[in-house]
């Protein structure tokens, strides 16, 4: 097995350049995602003006709870899963984003950014503050079962 090389050491050609292609790899799955990810979220529905906005964290989320219906789970964790993605591919492309809490941060900007333009902006969409806690959960639950051991491998320590 490859060990990452001590400090001071110089890390071989091939190694560098392996990392190289898999970082350019996951650019390119980043922004695929991004394409997908802006289609699945910033697209009008006709939801025939069912669609009514939350900002009191936890009020949709028991909303769902109280009613386990089919709906309930894809919108549960289809917001779970929607940037769950980035938890794997940002540590990888950026090292500094390893740590969870910037991870968070940054996730947590980038989907309050989409909620916020859904409830401003598209038609049949509104914002929900819980859409954004279940987009970070994702996005950390992501990062702590594969994107913090997969980056330390391809990126090293």
């Amino acid at each position: 097995m490859w060990q990452p090389a001590e400090r001071g050491e110089r890390v071989p050609w091939y190694v560098v350049a392996l990392r190289a292609i898999v970082v350019m790899i996951a650019l390119t799955i980043l922004g695929v995602f991004f394409y997908f990810a802006f289609r699945l979220t910033l697209t009008p529905v006709h939801d025939r003006g069912q669609a009514g906005g939350n900002l009191h964290p936890g009020r949709s989320l028991r909303f769902y709870l109280d009613r386990p219906t089919k709906e309930a789970f894809l919108q549960i964790g289809g917001n779970v899963a929607l940037l769950a993605p980035l938890g794997v591919l940002l540590p990888i492309v950026w090292k500094s984003l390893r740590g969870p809490l910037r991870l968070a941060l940054l996730t947590g900007a980038f989907s309050l950014a989409i909620e916020t333009v859904q409830g401003a902006v598209v038609i049949g969409r509104a914002f929900d503050v819980d859409d954004v806690i279940l987009n970070v959960a994702g996005v950390l639950i992501a990062y702590f079962l594969i994107g913090r051991r997969l980056s330390k491998k391809v990126r090293g320590s």
